[in-house]
């Protein structure tokens, strides 16, 4: 019997309504006084595809998806495309039970529905089944469903039967069913769950549950948020009143929270024909006056190449989200990767003058977002936040007092008319681009309609007042002035009370773990296993980007004798981006990347860490790469 955790993943097909019922059990495991970090997989389908969510309880704080999980709730894919095994795509009905028996753990819970699933399909279920000591449950919620009036009920069914193998109370499901759904469907979806649940109770003999859910308790109000959701409310709570955007996956989700809560804030959202057009239009926003954003996933946001440059060149603020995803060109559209790296440092024309921030956390997104919209607006530079799919999507459960702050409806280093007054003017106009500034790079800024703030704004080098020049003298102070905001920045970070980069474990270790963005938590997760096993390793998960935090990541690197890099990308972008930074310490630095679709797993990094760095163990069991550090 497992006790300590409950690692639930339900399976059907896009459609099925996996997502939102995984959300509300999440949600109810919360609510319980459990910890709680869920995992999606999905294909790039409407309808139909094998989809699954794991959700990962836990009595103690969970970082990361767990290694494998230890029940699965198959509900089969109603929307099959052609369940046959000679099919393209092979037998998509019994994918959600068939595709998801390799990570099952020993001893784990197996519940299908019969009503649509039938394990003689595949091959070796039976042996599997004994070979792993598994505990199957065959049950008919698809008719179950069937009678009490609508079909997709069979999850709720799903959810009673776990509830009774787990030994979860129905309280609080029926709690959060109550909240979640319209009365008219509450009271059979309340029936539905009772029934499956009793049902288990009559057929089976389950007072010693195979899996059972720890009793956990919150010491303050909990609330369940993704990535996505952080960003938003960050963006929003910072004074964002604009943003401007076209769909496209994973980015979908920010630019849709965003979109449903502006109106309540007197903000404006406009879904616009394509990516060029919904970045100008943010840039056209801050422009006049008013906090905005924009964003989209690779292929979108390189689009917006032509716009970003035009912001750094005119010293427009804006923020603009890059929600990164399997690539090259459309890749893997619903998978994670880390692979736009350099896309986002580097696109656009020119020399990149632009803040780029890659959160680790939910509650580092929130933060990070905000911080993005403060630097935007007192440097006059475009933030650009760097995300992806795991990030963006992974629901975890995050103190309610962190987002309990004031918001920031303040525009930066925007002058107000009595200031404009007294404001540097030539020929008439405020001289808007002044070569001397101030000691930070950064010249006063006016918005239109302002009285004296009129001036010229043009993708083209340009003099003080804005019109065009091509003046050599004139390019140096300019460029170097757009430059030192930079210097500046970095300044302001490192002397900040709060670092965006995110050590972990003991301060004396021998050996380092470094990573950037969403990886963190798993990486984190790894370091601690690690100790407990007799290693000495500690990791940082690094936030800046651009500019890169050379001082924090130096002393990291000087106090450890290897570190492995990890980042979910096969070209070791992070780790290129260090050296190109930190040349010297190149021969410290190897990487173990992944860049199949899927996420890291502790254990993957635990059996990376142990093979390659201190030549320990066998090569990892998943698709994971090593590449060795430079002086080897």
């Amino acid at each position: 019997m497992t006790d300590h955790e409950l690692i639930w993943r339900i399976a059907g097909g896009s459609g099925d309504g996996i997502a939102s019922t995984s959300q509300n059990f999440a949600k109810a495991l919360m609510r319980s006084g459990l910890h709680v970090f869920t995992h999606r997989h999905y294909p790039s389908r409407i309808r139909g595809g094998h989809t699954y969510t794991e959700i990962r309880a836990s009595a103690d704080p969970v970082k990361s998806r767990g290694d494998g999980y230890n029940f699965l709730l198959a509900l089969g894919d109603s929307f099959a495309r052609n369940p046959q095994d000679a099919a393209y795509y092979g037998n998509e009905e019994i994918k959600p039970l068939s595709e998801n028996l390799d990570e099952l753990r020993e001893g784990g819970v197996i519940i299908y529905d019969a009503g649509l699933l039938d394990p003689s399909e595949i091959e070796d279920f039976d042996e599997r089944v004994e070979e792993n000591g598994w505990h199957v449950y065959d049950l008919d919620l698809r008719s179950l469903a069937r009678e009490h009036g609508r079909e997709v009920m069979r999850n709720t069914a799903g959810v009673g039967v776990t509830c009774a193998i787990a030994g979860i109370d129905l309280e609080w499901i029926e709690e959060l069913m109550t909240d979640a759904m319209p009365e008219k469907i509450l009271e059979p979806n309340i029936e539905i769950l009772h029934e499956a649940y009793e049902m288990v109770q009559e057929e089976y003999d389950v007072d010693a549950p195979d899996v059972a859910v720890p009793e956990g308790d919150h010491d303050e109000e909990q609330v369940l948020l993704s990535g996505s959701d952080a960003i938003a409310y960050g963006a929003l709570d910072e004074g964002c009143r604009f943003i401007a955007g076209y769909p496209m996956t994973p980015w979908t989700e920010v630019f849709t929270i965003m979109s449903q809560n502006l109106p309540e804030v007197g903000g404006i959202s406009e879904q616009v024909e394509d990516e060029i057009a919904a970045a100008a239009l943010a840039m056209g926003a801050s422009h006049v006056g008013v906090k905005a954003m924009s964003g989209s996933s690779g292929g979108g946001f390189a689009l917006m190449s032509e716009p970003l440059g035009l912001a750094e060149m005119t010293e427009t603020p804006v923020v603009l989200i890059e929600a990164m995803r399997a690539g090259p060109s459309t890749g893997m559209p619903t998978k994670p990767e880390q692979g736009d790296l350099e896309h986002v440092l580097y696109t656009s024309q020119g020399d990149s003058n632009r803040i780029v921030f890659a959160p680790g956390t939910v509650d580092e997104a929130y933060d990070q977002a905000r911080k993005a919209f403060q630097i935007a607006y007192e440097y006059q530079i475009p933030s650009i936040i760097l995300y992806d799919q795991k990030l963006g999507g992974e629901l975890t459960n995050v103190p309610a007092g962190h987002f309990d702050r004031e918001p920031n409806p303040s525009l930066g280093s925007t002058l107000t008319e009595a200031e404009l007054e007294d404001a540097v003017h030539e020929g008439g106009k405020f001289a808007r681009f002044q070569h001397d500034g101030d000691d930070r790079g950064v010249s006063p800024r006016s918005v239109p309609g302002q009285k004296g703030g009129r001036f010229l704004a043009t993708g083209n080098e340009h003099m003080p007042e804005g019109h065009i020049s091509e003046d050599a003298d004139n390019r140096v102070f300019q460029m170097n002035r757009r430059m030192k905001k930079l210097e500046s920045i970095r300044a302001e970070l490192d002397e900040a009370e709060a670092s965006h980069q995110t050590p972990h474990g003991p301060e004396e270790a021998e050996y380092g773990i470094m990573t950037f963005g969403s990886q963190q938590g798993t990486v984190e997760e790894a370091v601690d296993r690690l100790n407990e096993e007799g290693h000495s390793v500690k990791a940082l998960g690094v936030s800046d980007l651009m500019p890169y935090p050379e001082k924090e990541v130096s002393e990291f690197l000087e106090s450890v004798d290897k570190c492995l890099v990890v980042e979910m990308n096969a070209s070791a972008q992070f780790r290129g981006l260090t050296q190109k930074e930190l040349g010297q310490y190149g021969e410290k630095l190897s990487s173990l990347l992944k860049y199949n679709g899927n996420p890291f797993e502790p254990q993957d990094i635990v059996e990376g860490f142990e093979v390659n760095i201190v030549e320990e163990g066998d090569l990892p069991h998943t698709r994971t790469k090593f590449v060795p550090a430079a002086g080897d």
